[in-house]
């Protein structure tokens, strides 16, 4: 079996990095009656698959000040894009199964909005 050089080591080093999630995008297919009233747990759902599927790990936590930045409208009207700071780290714990975990808070939104942000590495100094 031959091993890829640059994939595995990658997914291994502890990074954190700033996305625009368009929850907007993710939550069109909730229409039928009556899921509206369930936008907010599924908005959170679909931050745990963007995270999993960014980062790489199974493990992802959401960060309090997040989960109620998404519930602060209720859970009919989530934003319609959020900025997240997804950070990959360490777990420490000594049973733990995954040697990686993922943490999503929420980031600071410039003044001029959210639309056309890109993906951006954070220094761990910030």
């Amino acid at each position: 079996m031959v091993e890829k050089k640059g994939g595995a080591a990658r997914k291994e080093e502890v990074v954190t990095r700033e996305y625009t999630i368009n929850l907007h995008k993710r939550l069109h297919s909730w229409y039928v009656l009556p899921t509206f009233k369930k936008k907010a747990p599924n908005a959170i759902k679909e931050i745990r698959k963007f995270a999993q599927k960014a980062m790489g790990t199974t493990d992802v936590r959401v960060d309090v000040k997040l989960n109620k930045h998404i519930w602060s409208s209720g859970i009919r009207s989530v934003p319609r894009r959020v900025r997240v700071r997804i950070a990959r780290k360490r777990n420490d714990e000594e049973d733990a199964k995954e040697e990686l975990y993922s943490l999503v808070t929420v980031a600071e939104v410039p003044p001029e909005g959210l639309k056309g942000l890109g993906t951006k590495v954070v220094d761990e100094t910030d």
